[in-house]
């Protein structure tokens, strides 16, 4: 089994894609105007409308209405795109900050509300743990 994906529900796609194209320096493809794609080397986050939500499940999911997963992306240098997201994002979780597992993270919330963080490896361990 591999994890290929992680969806995002939204009622406004356009809005969180750009958010996303501008947060991560990356292109999404957009398959429609409900759903889209952001491709990195270990796995996609899809963002999809709420109109597509019934084609799984009618009421299976909601959007802006996560309170547990946080959505992370490795960057080369976490304080850097700190700088440059400054004045784009509107809702910092918190500054770049080391944890006690060796990862230098940035917690931010998206337009939705959903958790994201930006983290770069500082210590041995956790650079061996992401070499690339």
């Amino acid at each position: 089994m591999d994890f290929v994906s992680i969806r995002i529900i939204t009622s406004d796609v356009a809005r969180l894609v750009e958010f996303y194209e501008r947060a991560t320096g990356m292109e999404a493809i957009r398959a429609t105007e409900d759903f889209a794609e952001l491709k990195t080397a270990g796995a996609t986050l899809a963002i999809a409308g709420t109109r597509t939500v019934p084609l799984f499940a009618p009421g299976s999911a909601r959007p802006a209405d996560n309170h547990s997963v946080i959505t992370e992306f490795l960057v080369d240098d976490v304080d850097r795109v700190h700088q440059n997201l400054t004045g784009f994002v509107t809702d910092f979780v918190n500054e770049p900050t080391t944890m006690p597992w060796g990862n230098r993270s940035l917690l931010f919330r998206d337009p939705d509300g959903n958790l994201v963080n930006f983290f770069t490896p500082v210590t041995a361990a956790a650079i061996e743990k992401f070499a690339r």
